[in-house]
């Protein structure tokens, strides 16, 4: 994980890349990635699917604060909080993109909008990873990956017919907690 920080995780744009430096000056032949420009897609961007696991380990790690931090900036509205971001990212701020490119003119740039498996895994890695909220067999476990600097959290569930309001306190400042279980 220190080495994905390391030579993965650009801060200045925002992306976790899926890897770096991105096939281009190579005869290494890795598959369909080199056919991509550098930079673009699986080659040298981030793909988003990847980025999302690569925040599912932090949280399996126990690094709540790492994991929220990368949500947040992979977080589809971060990318259009200015003008100028926007104008950057060119594609819609209220979609998860599978895509954001990581290299030359184009870095920052988001791609291929409108894609389920992205928006699925972001949805699961936030709401069962970092918040904690798992249902398996009819048990609702809650075991959340959250930042230390969190006071706690709220989510009203809907199981089958019943309603639950759930209020997580955090009074210690700790990434994690032990599981809860509440039966169905």
């Amino acid at each position: 994980m220190e080495s994905l920080e390391k030579h993965l995780v650009d801060l200045e744009n925002g992306i976790i890349k899926l890897l770096d430096p991105p096939f281009n000056k190579t005869k290494l032949e890795p598959g369909y990635i080199k056919a991509y420009l550098p930079g673009v897609r699986e080659n040298g961007g981030q793909y988003t699917h990847a980025a999302m696991w690569a925040i599912v380990a932090f949280t399996k790690l126990g690094f709540g604060d790492k994991a929220v931090e990368y949500y947040r900036m992979v977080n589809p509205i971060e990318h259009s909080r200015t003008k100028e971001a926007a104008i950057k990212y060119k594609v819609e701020p209220y979609v998860i993109s599978a895509d954001i490119y990581g290299a030359s003119n184009l870095q920052g740039r988001g791609g291929w909008t409108w894609y389920t498996g992205s928006s699925s895994w972001f949805c699961k890695a936030g709401l069962e990873d970092i918040l904690g909220l798992k249902v398996q067999n009819g048990i609702l476990k809650i075991q959340p990956c959250i930042s230390s600097k969190w006071e706690g959290y709220s989510i009203r569930y809907r199981y089958k017919t019943s309603v639950y309001n759930i209020n997580v306190k955090n009074p210690e400042g700790k990434c994690t907690r032990r599981k809860s279980k509440i039966l169905f």
